[in-house]
């Protein structure tokens, strides 16, 4: 699986890029037929502390699954995002 991290307007650091990319590759254990994955971090203008914009979009056959969490730090939102993923998978490959 080919995983793809964005950050938009700020740099993200080597340890959240690894974190996000390790959580992500784990998802391989509930479906093998992930294609691709799309990590975006953004930072919402808003006043209060959960700012941080976590969303993750996987490619499967025939289909794209996204999850998009807003939380205090990413690392918050990318474990939720995943866990949200892994439901989605799961749901998916019951379908097929």
């Amino acid at each position: 699986m080919k995983v793809t991290i964005q950050s938009l307007h700020f740099n993200a650091s080597e340890q959240l890029k690894e974190f996000a990319t390790q959580k992500v590759e784990k998802l391989e254990h509930f479906f093998d037929g992930i294609i691709s994955a799309e990590v975006v971090f953004s930072l919402d203008k808003a006043e209060n502390t959960e700012n941080k914009v976590t969303k993750i979009a996987l490619s499967v056959p025939g289909d794209t699954l996204v999850a998009e969490k807003q939380c205090k730090t990413f690392e918050e939102g990318v474990d939720l995002s995943c866990d949200a993923l892994r439901h989605q998978l799961e749901r998916y490959k019951e379908k097929k």
